[in-house]
């Protein structure tokens, strides 16, 4: 691949964007790009690049998933009651409770989805008000703070794999929270790179009749894809927990256009079959830089919810352009096809016949 066409994939534009804005951060304030500071963003950013992920094999399969936010805080706020009421200080534990809910709220989310064939964005906009209600219904709805959270899940917020040293002799480092995200891509990655099912998301991403033609299990495919995002959903629940030390069951809670933003904005289509997990980390990235630094710039804070929103339109109106596309380029492949007797008899056949 030559230079002219690598600068040409929408990763390398959106890296090469990331870039020319840190410069301009960075020049106005220094400490931006410090290792210290990046680590900080590292840490901050990592949960939030888990549930991207999630919500970009949603999106590449051919749905949509408002409701991966609701299913964190769900995991997160069941985890950290259960652990209190049994006295269990373990992180482990708060793990296999977070993700056992995430994948069973998944699992419901699937169910709609692919065996009542239901459109996704209208059933994970209902689930997402069905679990946040019951949440607070059957769970609770008081603020646990940090002096009463469980201390393992205080450790583990504060767990580096890399640790350096000030000046002054205090440290700072790398947080744990990177390892799992890196873990979490590469076996994403894998998933999509060398499985049948990664294939498969693709396939009914793309055009999900095809797919089932050639012998994919579309219902199957779509059940893992929902029931993963919800395990990666459960598995962020703990990390923001640990980040924030605070357990509330209204967080997170409606910061998932933020989170379909970075991934859009990343290359993923939202009519599913294209996307990439290097992109969507890279969005992850600007949606994070931009989130925290525009005040920097002179811009107001909600400068950010006009570019979540104007991302989002901008998928819209690229995947109405690439739809449309593909249909008059159909129909000029039938016209091309058509019998010329057929096309100047005045009792023709229909077009799906002559398909």
């Amino acid at each position: 691949m030559n230079i002219k066409n690598l600068i040409k994939k929408q990763e390398i534009q959106l890296l090469i964007f990331v870039l020319i804005f840190s410069t301009m951060i960075t020049i106005i304030s220094p400490a931006f790009l410090t290792l210290e500071n990046l680590f900080d963003l590292l840490r901050g950013s990592s949960g939030v690049a888990i549930l991207a992920i999630g919500i970009f094999l949603v999106l590449l399969s051919g749905g949509i998933d408002v409701s991966s936010t609701t299913i964190a805080i769900a995991g997160q706020y069941i985890a950290i009651n259960v652990m209190m009421a049994m006295g269990v200080n373990n992180i482990w534990f708060a793990f296999a409770i977070s993700i056992s809910v995430g994948i069973s709220l998944g699992a419901i989310n699937a169910i709609f989805i692919s065996i009542l064939n239901l459109p996704t964005l209208i059933v994970t906009l209902g689930t997402s008000s069905l679990f946040h209600g019951a949440l607070l219904e059957f769970v609770g709805t008081r603020s646990i703070n940090s002096g009463n959270l469980p201390r393992a899940i205080k450790e583990f917020g504060k767990y580096k794999i890399l640790v350096l040293e000030r000046a002054n002799g205090s440290e700072y480092g790398l947080s744990v929270f990177f390892l799992i995200m890196v873990l979490v891509v590469i076996l994403t990655w894998l998933i999509l790179r060398y499985t049948m099912i990664g294939r498969g998301i693709y396939a009914i991403g793309g055009n999900q009749d095809a797919a089932e033609r050639v012998g994919f299990k579309v219902k199957k495919i779509k059940l893992f894809v929902y029931c993963y995002a919800g395990f990666l959903a459960g598995i962020m629940g703990v990390m923001h927990v640990a980040l924030i030390r605070s357990a509330n069951p209204q967080y997170l809670v409606g910061s998932e256009l933020s989170i379909i933003a970075a991934v859009v904005l990343g290359g993923t289509r939202i009519s599913g079959g294209v996307g990439t997990i290097s992109g969507t980390m890279i969005g992850v990235i600007l949606i994070t830089v931009l989130e925290k630094n525009l005040v920097l710039l002179g811009l107001s804070s909600y400068w950010q919810k006009f570019f979540v929103g104007l991302i989002i339109v901008m998928g819209v109106i690229i995947t109405y352009g690439d739809l449309s596309r593909k249909k008059r380029d159909e129909n000029s492949s039938a016209k091309a096809i058509e019998p010329s007797s057929q096309v100047n008899s005045a009792s023709q056949v229909n077009k799906g016949d002559v398909l």
